[in-house]
């Protein structure tokens, strides 16, 4: 990697050296060449790279006389010796950068600024990013009025009956208009959780919580620190406004020693305990939310049932004998029924196929296009003989019918031993679920059970050993991941380098030398690449969380949830800082006790790309969720080709809270991290989280419906990765007091860390254990109110047979052959 130099050199040669020498600033920095030269030098002798250095020298003087292009100078002459020389980067870097600091007279961490991102450029960002949220925004609004886009932009209330598809076309509706804010923004909080529920309450809350903080720490910020870092001299940036960097409104740009970074040091302090307050206000919010949901929510099955694995079934029993004989004899009051689980993957798959085909043959019938109907029965409809497809269709769905009775019958002999056991009373199920009911521990282990529609039934047609093994692939390929997306994180991190481009693309150097290119790829096209690659990220956690053995399809969001989070922070935030400014110091981050000091010099470094990150990741990415361009694309197209679905085949979409969280949570740790190092972070991140507040709302009333309810189980994992930022930002601020040589305030920073941690333990024990279960004093009054319902016995009913495997019961479709509606399994044997 060579930074952009004229390969013909030209001007004045000094006559001792022939070296090119213009000016005496140049000179002082030849100097400090020099130095790092004759102290690699001096480490390897027996290496000849005097030539080599000569070029960097020769080439840098002829570049234009510019601060940071010298720093990366630096940088490449550092990493190229290392390369030559196979000297270690921590050797040659430590001591060789700083004595090009005393010969320089600059800062480690003013040397550290290579990625650097002008004001003009980060405008150009804001710029395309408000235009593309605007165009959204209106397209939106019109579209939304549209009688064929209902079941893109209202889903839910089409699904609920509110709305109806269809309607009169007025040119009213070809008008934008904002009153989709005002209908969003109505609904009080309780509506609002009666409405969406209590998952999409506390997804609300990520958002208030969010604007809470950071419209406090903005004003601490716009209104203290951002006018005392811009008044440092410690960069020396003295370029117009326009052409200023970004650094120089973040705290590199404080001087050394200042007595001004005390300011910070309360800042710091005062921001904290601001966000362990409103932290416990809002997990004692939530939480007293939680257990007014349980009192005012109708009988659900997960109530009173639990999940029992690990039967012993002896040789020559059956596990439903063996269940019912159990639980008869040691919960004889409060037992009332179970469901013995049965391996059914073969016929999970048939069943698919059934209502796919099934969906597809009933849009044929409605759509009653006799040319249409005749097509061949090969690939893709081009090969083979022709053949009427409803007929087609009608005979194979008849085939598979068929094969799901045949392989019906043979699920009695295929039982895992596992058992959905339902109790009289939830406090029954409670007692049932945390005692150890065997001797041995192994056997009859307990679990809650999830929702009959949240069970995730592949579970359970994997052996125990297939199992383990699906985990520890799980395991492997999500660290493979982690690590290959370094990759991509290395490209969108050289598109920040403009010389690495041109020397790769000599061709298009006139180019990108242009203002506005140079703008467009430094702070839009880095992020845009970035958003394609994550993208796949979500899709591909959900799949190797299914692997590691959950039974529920909310647990897989929940750990998918967590897989792209830790993902996200490792990928997105250490690695951009550490391949953007830092990766000579790689060996070092691997030692404790230089960790702060490494992301103190690493993490200042990428503010500028972290805040063009917030902008067009940002921004753009929550004005398409209102958009929705692919649902709508693809409704055009099924509409062109397929027709008008019936009614009966419409679904909803859920929202994907694995991806969406993580997102939030994010854009939540830049926030608090650069809180204290680059508080220009801060108006950026109020404009993300207002955008949020507002669309999200608006998502969840008209477009989302949940497929399941978790009871709020998400905001631990949102209380638990605020405490990481708080503690990250700590031990940052501790290396950037010790870097800017005040290590009283560093050392008197030490208690915050530990202060939050204890702060975090307190609340792990007043909180968590209601997000873990409910108490047993809530279940019992909830029980008593239950005794008085004149509904119980018909729920009871339903109990018995709610945990029955989908793919066990009986047949809604019809083929050629007849109907098939009788299951060969009844309820009494399943």
């Amino acid at each position: 990697m060579k930074p952009k130099f004229a390969e013909n050199l030209s001007g004045k040669r000094n006559k001792r050296s022939g070296v090119l020498v213009e000016g005496t600033k140049r000179q002082r920095k030849l100097n400090s060449v020099t130095l790092i030269t004759l102290h690699v030098l001096s480490l390897r002798p027996d290496v000849d790279y005097s030539r080599y250095t000569i070029f960097y020298v020769n080439a840098y003087l002829q570049d234009t006389c510019s601060l940071f292009n010298f720093y990366d100078l630096v940088y490449y002459i550092l990493y190229d010796l290392c390369f030559l020389t196979s000297l270690p980067i921590r050797l040659i870097g430590e001591s060789g950068l700083q004595l090009c600091c005393q010969e320089f007279r600059v800062d480690l961490l003013v040397l550290n600024q290579i990625s650097i991102m002008i004001l003009s450029a980060l405008l150009t960002s804001v710029g395309i990013n408000l235009g593309l949220c605007f165009i959204f925004f209106t397209l939106y609004s019109i579209l939304r009025k549209q009688p064929s886009n209902i079941t893109v932009y209202a889903p839910r209330l089409v699904l609920e009956g509110k709305h109806q598809e269809g309607g009169q076309f007025n040119l009213e509706s070809l008008l934008p208009s904002t009153s989709w804010v005002r209908k969003a923004w109505e609904p009080s909080e309780e509506e609002f959780l009666s409405t969406a529920g209590l998952d999409a309450f506390v997804f609300m809350r990520i958002f208030v919580f969010s604007l809470k903080v950071f419209t406090f720490g903005g004003i601490v910020g716009i209104l203290f620190l951002i006018p005392i870092n811009y008044e440092g001299t410690q960069l020396r940036d003295n370029s117009n406004f326009q052409n200023m960097s970004l650094d120089s409104f973040s705290i590199s740009n404080v001087n050394n020693g200042s007595n001004r970074l005390w300011i910070h040091f309360c800042a710091a302090y005062v921001f904290t305990a601001v966000v362990c307050i409103l932290l416990y206000y809002e997990y004692e919010y939530i939480s007293s939310k939680r257990i007014a949901c349980f009192y005012s929510s109708k009988l659900e099955p997960r109530q009173f049932t639990i999940l029992v694995r690990g039967i012993p079934v002896p040789r020559g029993s059956s596990c439903t004998d063996i269940v019912q004989r159990f639980f008869l004899e040691y919960h004889p009051s409060t037992y009332l029924s179970h469901s013995v689980v049965r391996r059914s993957s073969k016929l999970q798959i048939l069943t698919t196929d059934a209502e796919r085909l099934y969906k597809r043959l009933t849009q044929l019938k409605h759509k009653d296009d006799a040319p249409q109907r005749h097509r061949r029965d090969g690939c893709l409809g081009l090969f083979g003989h022709k053949v009427d497809i409803l007929d087609h269709y009608e005979k194979t769905l008849g085939d598979i019918a068929d094969n799901v009775r045949i392989e019906q019958s043979s699920m009695a002999g295929k039982e895992v031993p596992a058992a959905f056991v339902s109790f009289k009373s939830r406090f029954g199920a409670a007692i049932a679920l945390n005692i150890q009911e065997g001797v041995n521990p192994t056997d009859w282990t307990t679990e809650q059970a999830p929702e009959p529609h949240d069970v995730y039934w592949p579970f359970f047609s994997v052996t125990f050993i297939r199992r383990s093994i699906s985990k520890l692939v799980a395991i492997v390929a999500c660290n493979a991941l982690t690590i290959l997306f370094l990759i991509p994180v290395a490209l969108v991190q050289g598109l920040t380098h403009l010389d690495q481009l041109e020397t790769m693309f000599p061709s298009l150097r006139s180019m990108l030398r242009m203002a506005v290119v140079t703008q467009v790829i430094t702070g839009y096209l880095p992020i845009q690449i970035l958003q394609v690659f994550l993208s796949s990220v979500p899709p591909i956690m959900i799949m190797l969380s299914s692997l590691q053995g959950y039974i529920s399809w909310s647990q897989i969001q929940k750990s998918a949830c967590t897989k792209v989070l830790w993902f996200t922070i490792w990928n997105i935030f250490f690695a951009n800082v550490l391949s953007g400014s830092a990766l000579y110091r790689l060996t070092i981050f691997l030692e404790p006790k230089e960790f702060p000091r490494v992301l103190a010099e690493a993490v200042p470094a990428q503010a500028s790309f972290f805040i063009a990150y917030v902008v067009t990741f940002g921004w753009t990415a929550i004005a398409s969720e209102l958009f929705q361009l692919f649902p709508l694309l693809f409704n055009y197209i099924n509409r062109i080709f397929v027709g008008v679905s019936d009614d009966d085949d419409f679904e909803a979409p859920s929202i994907p809270y694995h991806s969406e969280i993580p997102r939030i949570l994010f854009f939540g740790l830049l926030g608090v991290t650069y809180f204290i190092l680059a508080p220009l972070i801060l108006p950026f991140l109020l404009v993300y989280f207002c955008l949020g507040y507002i669309i999200y709302r608006n998502q969840l009333l008209n477009v989302y419906v949940p497929k399941y309810q978790t009871g709020g189980e998400f905001w631990p994992t949102v209380h638990n990765y605020t405490i990481f930022s708080l503690v990250l930002m700590h031990i940052i601020v501790i290396g950037i007091f010790g870097l800017k040589k005040l290590p009283l305030a560093a050392a008197l920073t030490l208690p915050l860390p530990i202060f939050t941690l204890l702060f975090n333990e307190y609340c792990q024990k007043r909180f968590f254990p209601i997000f873990k279960a409910y108490p047993g004093e809530c279940l019992i009054k909830k029980d008593r109110e239950d005794q008085n319902d004149p509904n119980m016995s018909e729920f009871y009913d339903k109990l018995a047979n709610a945990y029955n495997d989908p793919a066990l019961r009986p047949i809604k479709y019809s083929g050629a052959n007849g109907s098939h509606r009788v299951p060969l399994l009844h309820s009494s044997e399943v």
